[in-house]
């Protein structure tokens, strides 16, 4: 028993070793490059996701993944993109992208990039990129684009990091390598900036020289002048030196107006060519932004007529059909309809048939019973029916009669002797009578004789020539 005891504790004592082992085997350590992402029951929502830490990942009721935090660089040759001005530009750039790590955004990492490959996320956040770019790009001026640098790489790294978070990254870095478009408009703005930088350098070497001139000559009067005092005060007769003095004093008033005429002319000159080559690189750059401006606007003519066009013929289109689809199902409806009709006539008259056939077979059926009950003689059994209708004949006889309204009879009577038959009135009512016609002639319109005990009248010897005259 006791060594049945130690037994039992020693595999429960190796079962738990095993069980911690497991534990510890089970708890995941995230390195600091990536993010651990704990998912199936986790109390927090979608998943559990960790950087810089670690945690125990319970087997059958959870599982983990990581996401990598290595950057992502992506080229973005954008081409083609529409200004403010409608003016397409190209704008090369790069940039770098990686998964967050703040804790909202590192929840839609989880939730829309754990298991996806790198060029997938590429894919992703270039399209993103794109979009964003081209929708920056439109809301400002080609000015803007190409000298406040500043402002629109923070216009795109505002919209490229919003939507860019919405998938679970963030933007790390954006370098827009040049820009240039397809009318020349950038370049020719370069060339405006070119032309006023030479003909600033060109004013301020012609003032240099001016200033240089003016000192020279200022120079040679002060040395005229000090030439001029010398000799004065020398042997020489005052009135010769004064002369002379005034000769040079003229001679260097001569050069300083020649050298300031030499001036203000090379000054107007310059300035004169100056002005005309910056007046000449304006009208250049404005005729080609009205030129590109213009293709723009014949473009957005053409896509919109275009656009209109097709939609005319897709709803004249959709108007077609539709008429030739009710049409249709109208042509239908009525076919079925005349079918169904069509099916109802024929069921009744089939009916109609089949009940009349019936009635007939019957009939037919008695008939020939009739004319064995009566010894096989068809006469007689039509006489057997007419027996059985006379009460019938005889109501029809007397309604006849009875159903004639007379508002009023006048009989004028004479008083003469009538030989016994009776008044006038009384031939009235009986001739009225005799307007019915009698059994016997019923039965004779009919081709047949009225039995003696129906009352038969005796046939006259004229008569009974005619009736043998009509069986012949």
């Amino acid at each position: 028993m006791a060594q049945f005891l130690t037994i039992l504790l020693a595999g429960l004592a190796g079962l738990f070793v095993l069980m911690l082992i497991y534990l510890v085997s089970r708890y995941k350590r995230c390195p600091s490059d990536k993010i651990l992402v704990i998912y199936g029951r986790t109390g927090q929502g979608s998943a559990k996701c960790i950087h810089g830490g670690a945690s125990i990942v319970w087997p059958v009721i959870q599982d983990y993944e990581y996401l990598d935090l290595t950057p992502i660089s992506i080229d973005v040759d954008l081409k083609g993109a529409l200004s403010k001005q409608n003016i397409r530009v190209d704008v090369p750039s790069q940039f770098t992208v990686g998964v967050s790590k703040d804790e909202g955004v590192m929840q839609n990492a989880a939730e829309r990039l754990l298991g996806i490959q790198r060029e997938q996320v590429r894919g992703l956040a270039y399209n993103i990129i794109v979009g964003q770019m081209r929708l920056v790009i439109a809301t400002m001026d080609i000015e803007e684009i190409n000298v406040d640098r500043d402002k629109f790489l923070s216009n795109v790294s505002t919209n490229v990091g919003l939507e860019l978070s919405k998938i679970g990254l963030q933007l790390i870095n954006v370098n827009v390598t040049d820009i240039q478009d397809e009318s020349g408009y950038i370049e020719a703005l370069g060339k405006e900036a070119a032309a006023k930088a030479i003909n600033d350098a060109k004013m301020s070497v012609a003032e240099k020289t001016r200033d240089g001139s003016i000192g020279e000559a200022n120079a040679r009067r002060d040395q005229t002048i000090s030439v001029t005092s010398a000799q004065a005060s020398g042997k020489v007769g005052e009135a010769e030196a004064q002369a002379k003095a005034i000769e040079g004093e003229n001679l260097a008033k001569i050069k300083i107006a020649e050298s300031d005429a030499l001036r203000r002319q090379r000054e107007a000159e310059y300035l004169r060519l100056a002005t005309a080559s910056e007046k000449t690189q304006a009208a250049k750059a404005l005729e080609e932004a009205y030129l590109a401006e213009q293709t723009a606007e014949e473009a957005r003519a053409k896509k919109e007529m275009a656009t209109r066009q097709a939609d005319t013929i897709v709803q004249a289109e959709i108007a077609k059909q539709k008429q030739i689809i009710d049409a249709e199902a109208e042509a239908e409806q009525i076919r079925a309809l005349a079918r169904g009709e069509a099916d109802s006539i024929f069921l009744r008259k089939e009916a109609e048939a089949k009940g009349l056939y019936e009635v007939l077979n019957k009939q037919a059926a008695g008939f020939d019973q009739l004319v064995k009950a009566a010894g096989g003689s068809s006469k007689d059994a039509v006489l057997m029916l007419i027996a059985d209708k006379l009460e019938d004949l005889v109501a029809t006889q007397v309604e006849a009669i009875k159903n004639i309204k007379i508002d009023k009879v006048t009989v004028w009577e004479g008083g003469g002797n009538n030989d016994g038959e009776g008044n006038s009135t009384s031939k009235f009512v009986s001739g009225l009578y005799k307007s019915v016609p009698p059994l016997n002639d019923l039965f004779n319109m009919a081709g047949m004789d009225l039995p003696q005990y129906l009352g038969q009248k005796e046939a006259t010897e004229k008569e009974v020539i005619e009736l043998k005259e009509k069986k012949k």
